[in-house]
């Protein structure tokens, strides 16, 4: 017979009590980190998705374990993948020998998701040099437009470089 832990559920096997505390603390760095996205601008059931990928052992899941583990309904995951797809923060990969689809959180994802940034950052200041011109670099918006532009130039010009340096310490501090 076996015992009753104090939820209620059968117990008796010590492995049960370090899967619980291991999915404790998947769930509670999910929450977390999936917190501390939504307060820098993301979504909260795109962010929770993402952090549940991220936390999991493979980096991939399908949706009916992202929704059993995020307690959530199969439409909630299906719309936050549809967007981190988007984004390319996810990718999708069918289950092999099924019509499944598995998620998948790649290992250099922050480097791919800024890399891709780049093609908006070109567009912005194109858009922001026209502005400039519309509107001439003496007149208050101009120089607001400008500033903007000079920022984006900035920024293009050191993410560039940092991403030189990521790949650097990438190699020379990250396993392959």
């Amino acid at each position: 017979m076996s015992e009753r832990r104090e939820d209620g559920r059968a117990g008796g096997d010590s492995r049960d009590g370090a899967h619980d505390e291991e999915a404790a603390a998947v769930s509670e760095f999910v929450e977390r980190f999936a917190a501390q996205l939504v307060e820098a601008g993301m979504t909260r059931m795109p962010a929770r998705v993402f952090a549940a990928l991220l936390a999991s052992k493979e980096g991939v899941m399908s949706s009916a374990e992202l929704g059993a583990q995020l307690q959530v309904s199969p439409a909630a995951v299906s719309g936050a993948i549809r967007y981190l797809a988007q984004v390319d923060m996810v990718s999708r990969e069918r289950e092999p020998g099924s019509r499944r689809e598995r998620y998948r959180v790649q290992g250099n994802q922050w480097y791919e998701t800024l890399t891709s940034r780049d093609s908006v950052l070109r567009r912005w200041q194109i858009t922001l040099r026209e502005g400039v011109e519309q509107f001439g670099i003496d007149t208050p918006q101009g120089r607001r437009i400008n500033e903007t532009l000079e920022f984006f130039n900035f920024v293009e010009h050191e993410l560039a470089a940092m991403m030189e340096r990521w790949a650097k310490h990438k190699a020379e501090h990250l396993s392959p």
